[in-house]
C-alpha cells in the first residue's frame, strides 16, 4: 500500500533531521576512542570536534532558514543533506585531529541548512489544523536520535570510531534519492533580502574566540598573548555582531525579539542551562571510561536511561506548560538537574557502583531536562505573531547551542587539557554544572505563571506576560 504523500514527505525530512541529531550524540560516545587514536592531541584540542560543530551550526541556523525561503526549501534541504553526507565521509577518513575538526565544521554547515528547511517542507504538506500534530511527530522523531545515540554509538565504536561517521553515508544517500523524487519546491512568494551572513560569521568568531580563551587559559596562561588576543577578538566580534543586528535589514537576531521579557528570560535561561546540559554527556562518558574503566559499549548502554527519560516525558510535560505555568515547570526541572549533580558528588567515587551512584542521577537529570527544554522552547515563542514563531524558535536554538559551547569549554578547562582527569576534577565539573543551572533558575524566575489566553497575539514588551498554551517549538540540534 502506497503511503499518502504527506507521510512520505514526513519520513524524508525527519530522516535528515534524525541523522544530524544522531551525529551529535554518537560523537560524544566516540570521544574516548578518538582520543585514544590521536594520542598526540590534547583534550582541549579534541574538544573542538564538539565545539566547532556547535558554533557553526548555531551561527548559521537562522540565516540558513531565511536563505531557504528565498532560494527554495527543497534545494537547500538537499544541498545541506548532501554536504552533511560528504563531510561525514571525510570525517571518517580524517588523518589527524585538525582535519577532523575542519570536516566537522563542514558537517555543521550541512546540518544548519537541512534542519530548518526540513520542518518548513513538512509544514507545507499539512493543513493548518494538523500542523501541530506534524510538529509533534517531527520532534519525537528527532528526539529518537538522542535515545538511540548512546547505544548505536557504543556498538559502532566497537569496530572503529570512524563508523560513527560512515553510518551517515548510506542513510544520507538513500534520503537524498527519495527526497529528490518526493519533495516539492517551495519558497516565499516575494523575494526578500539576503540574510546577514557577515553577522553570522562575527557571531561564530566571537563565541569561538571566547571558547578558545577559556579552554586554553590554564595551559597558555590567562595573561599570555594568545589568551588576551582571543578575548580581544571575542569582544570585537561580538560587538560587531550586535552592531549589525541593529542595522542590517535581515539580521541574525532581530532587535524586536529582545523587547519581550519572556523571550529574553527563556533565551538567557536556556543559554545557562545548556552550559550544564551539553557538557553532561561528555563528562559522564569520560568519567565512566577514565575513572570506572568501562568499555565504550558499556558506557553507551549505561547512560541510555537519561535520554530515554527525555524522549518519554518531553511531549506530555511541554503540553502542560500553559496549564501549570512555564516558571513552575522549569524551576522543577532545574531542581531535578541540580539534584543529579549533587547525587554524583555524594555517591560517585573511584569504585564502579552503577546502580546506586550513577543510575539515580541519570534518571534525575533526564527527567529534569524533560521539564526544562520543551517548556523553555514554548516560552521563547509565546506572545510572538504566528509568522515570527519560526524565527523565535531558531534564535532559541541558537542560544541553546552557544550556551553548550561555553559550557563544554569551561568543563574542558576544569578537567585539564592533558592526561587522564582525576576524580577531583570531575567533582569540580559537577559543582560547575550545578551552579550554572541555579543561575539558569534565576533567569527562569522571570518566566510567566498561568494566566488566561490572550485573544490577540502580539510582541510583548517589558512587564507583559502571556502564558497561553502553545505547541512547544521544535528543538533541533
Amino acid at each position: 500500500m502506497r503511503l499518502p504523500r504527506h507521510w512520505q514527505v514526513f519520513l524524508v525530512v525527519t530522516a535528515g533531521a534524525f541523522l544530524a541529531n544522531l551525529d551529535l550524540f554518537i560523537v560524544n560516545i566516540a570521544f574516548p576512542a578518538i582520543q585514544a587514536d590521536f594520542t598526540s592531541a590534547s583534550l582541549s584540542q579534541l574538544s573542538w570536534t564538539l565545539n566547532g560543530y556547535a558554533i557553526v551550526f548555531a551561527a548559521l541556523l537562522v540565516p540558513a532558514g531565511r536563505l531557504a525561503d528565498l532560494l527554495g526549501r527543497k534545494r537547500v534541504y538537499l544541498l545541506g543533506l548532501g554536504l552533511f553526507v560528504v563531510a561525514s565521509a571525510l570525517c571518517a577518513l580524517a588523518w589527524g585531529p585538525w582535519p577532523l575538526i575542519a570536516f566537522r565544521v563542514l558537517q555543521a554547515v550541512g546540518a544548519a541548512l537541512l534542519i530548518p528547511t526540513s520542518l518548513g517542507l513538512l509544514l507545507d504538506e499539512f493543513p493548518p489544523e494538523r500542523r501541530s500534530a506534524a510538529v509533534g511527530m517531527w520532534t519525537a522523531g528527532v528526539a529518537l536520535a538522542a535515545t538511540l545515540g548512546p547505544t548505536i554509538g557504543g556498538l559502532l565504536v566497537t569496530q572503529s570510531w570512524r563508523w560513527v561517521f560512515l553510518v551517515n553515508v548510506p542513510l544520507g544517500v538513500i534520503t537524498i534519492v527519495f527526497g529528490w523524487r518526493i519533495l516539492r519546491e517551495t519558497r516565499l512568494p516575494v523575494r526578500g533580502r539576503l540574510p546577514d551572513l557577515p553577522g553570522a560569521a562575527a557571531l561564530a568568531a566571537g563565541v569561538g574566540a571566547l571558547a578558545l580563551a577559556i579552554v586554553e587559559g590554564n595551559s597558555w596562561g590567562w595573561t599570555s598573548p594568545g589568551v588576551v588576543a582571543a578575548i580581544v577578538v571575542a569582544a570585537l566580534s561580538l560587538g560587531l555582531f550586535v552592531w549589525r543586528s541593529g542595522r542590517h535589514p535581515a539580521p541574525v537576531v532581530e532587535p524586536w525579539l529582545v523587547r519581550s521579557r519572556i523571550v529574553r528570560a527563556a533565551n538567557v535561561s536556556v543559554f545557562l542551562y545548556s552550559a550544564a546540559f551539553y557538557p553532561l554527556l561528555l563528562v559522564t562518558v569520560l568519567f565512566m571510561t577514565d575513572i570506572w574503566h568501562y568499555s565504550i559499549l558499556q558506557t553507551g548502554l549505561a547512560i541510555s536511561p537519561a535520554p530515554l527519560m527525555v524522549a518519554l516525558l518531553s511531549a506530555p510535560i511541554g503540553a502542560r506548560a500553559g496549564r501549570h505555568g512555564a516558571q513552575r515547570l522549569v524551576l522543577l526541572g532545574i531542581t531535578l538537574f541540580v539534584s543529579s549533580c549533587l547525587w554524583w558528588l555524594w555517591r560517585a567515587g573511584s569504585d564502579p557502583d552503577y546502580l546506586t551512584a550513577m543510575l539515580p542521577a541519570l534518571l534525575l537529570s533526564g527527567t529534569g531536562v524533560a521539564f526544562t527544554f520543551p517548556v523553555l522552547a514554548g516560552a521563547a515563542v509565546s506572545g510572538l505573531p504566528p509568522d515570527r514563531t519560526a524565527t523565535g524558535s531558531a534564535v532559541f536554538n541558537m542560544s541553546r547551542q552557544m550556551g553548550g559551547v561555553i559550557g563544554v569549554a569551561v568543563v574542558i578547562a576544569i578537567l585539564g587539557s592533558s592526561g587522564v582527569p582525576s576524580l577531583g576534577s570531575f567533582q569540580a565539573g559537577w559543582v560547575f554544572m550545578a551552579a550554572i543551572v541555579v543561575a539558569s533558575g534565576v533567569a527562569a524566575a522571570f518566566l510567566p505563571r498561568p494566566r488566561p489566553l490572550r485573544s490577540r497575539p502580539e510582541v510583548m514588551t517589558d512587564g507583559e506576560h502571556d502564558t497561553a498554551p502553545r505547541e512547544p517549538a521544535p528543538l533541533p540540534g
